[in-house]
């Protein structure tokens, strides 16, 4: 794993995406580029993460190896769109719900979770399914939906009704109408798997619509007509869906992608910690006892971080270990104390780094990432290499 040295420090570059800018990988590559310009006699081991997010596929299939199988399908608006599946030789297949529900497939003037829909997703899980997946792995995070799996249901056969026995139309707000289901779901005995680090439930204050609605355009208003029908389909589901867990509202994890984790559960499967499942197949912990330092990020680096994403994963095994932790991220709003406690030494902005806000630092740090990575990456080599 680690390269055989005699001088040198053992660093661990091990970053999520900066969500919007760069990909897991570019973010390591652009910080091992600064470090070397300073340090190149150490030893750099690049391993980047995922959480179930966007990466999730990708970051799999560079420590996995298997087939990367591209699967058309539609956005959350119904439009094409490009997908893919990763499908590994113990017959597990492993997908990304963003790739069809991800709200960065919208414009901001598109973001409306009444109307938006998961049907997309169902396209990759059956295809996963015909090419003889057993167990089905998908990554949840990054949706512009709050369907509560509705439109992944009814891709895989089972179809939500309204009184008079019609379909229902897609998007959540049509849930405040459905009476039944009619249908199975076609999964040729697959186990489902929701990779997902959020154990916010389906419903409630701390549910899908209250927690997540907000930034994917619901109102207050909003909201309120989400939650009400998220309610009525989990208790439709619960009715009429063979297999499905009681209270199954109230269940952790699934409020997940807005609701994508119910649906999963509904359908007999299991949530699993996407980092966890992530760092596992990397072999993240064998490569922490060896590092004397280790930098990890995120585009965001706040109160959210510090609840189940990469970023606190990774401190608390390096805080484990008695091995340092650097945080490097577009924006920095944890506080100094709250950061330390979690395992984090040192936190860096690169809206800081260029100047802070009032500088045009935030214009930059969106312009210029692998820019600003590079410069911080050499910066820490100035500071940390022996």
């Amino acid at each position: 794993m680690w390269p055989a040295t005699l001088l040198g420090m053992r660093v661990l570059l091990c970053p999520d995406k900066f969500a919007g800018t760069l990909p897991a990988q570019e973010v390591a590559a652009a910080v091992a580029e600064g470090w070397r310009e300073v340090a190149d006699g150490d030893d750099l081991l690049i391993r980047p993460l995922a959480d179930g997010g966007p990466g999730f596929v990708a970051v799999l299939a560079e420590a996995l190896g298997g087939r990367r199988v591209p699967v058309p399908t539609v956005d959350p608006l119904g439009r094409p769109t490009d997908g893919e599946i990763l499908v590994t030789d113990d017959g597990t297949a492993y997908l990304e719900s963003a790739q069809a529900c991800g709200l960065h497939l919208l414009a901001a003037a598109e973001r409306d979770p009444k109307a938006t829909t998961s049907y997309g997703l169902g396209a990759l899980v059956t295809a996963a399914v015909e090419h003889g997946a057993r167990t089905v792995v998908i990554g949840l995070g990054g949706s512009g939906t709050n369907d509560g799996g509705a439109g992944l249901v009814t891709a895989l056969g089972v179809t939500p009704l309204d009184e008079a026995g019609r379909a229902l139309p897609y998007g959540g707000a049509a849930l405040a109408a459905i009476v039944g289901l009619d249908g199975a779901p076609r999964l040729r005995g697959a186990t489902l798997v929701a990779a997902t680090d959020v154990d916010n439930p389906l419903l409630g204050l701390h549910g899908a619509s209250n927690v997540y609605g907000p930034q994917k355009g619901a109102t207050r208003e909003d909201v309120l007509l989400l939650d009400a029908a998220l309610e009525r389909f989990a208790g439709v589901l619960e009715k009429d869906l063979p297999g499905c867990p009681p209270g199954l509202g109230a269940l952790p994890g699934g409020g997940a992608a807005g609701g994508l984790g119910a649906a999963i559960l509904a359908l007999g499967g299991r949530c699993a910690s996407g980092i966890g499942l992530v760092t596992e197949a990397i072999g993240l912990p064998a490569a922490l006892d060896a590092a004397d330092l280790v930098i990890t990020g995120e585009g965001s680096f706040d109160h959210q971080s510090l609840r189940g994403k990469v970023v606190a994963g990774v401190a608390g095994a390096a805080r484990d270990r008695g091995v340092p932790c650097v945080v490097l991220a577009g924006q920095v709003s944890t506080g100094r104390r709250e950061a330390a406690s979690a395992g984090v030494t040192d936190a860096y902005s690169l809206v800081e780094h260029f100047g802070g806000e009032e500088r045009g630092g935030l214009d930059a740090a969106l312009s210029r990432p692998a820019e600003g990575l590079r410069q911080l990456g050499a910066r820490l080599a100035r500071q940390w290499s022996r």
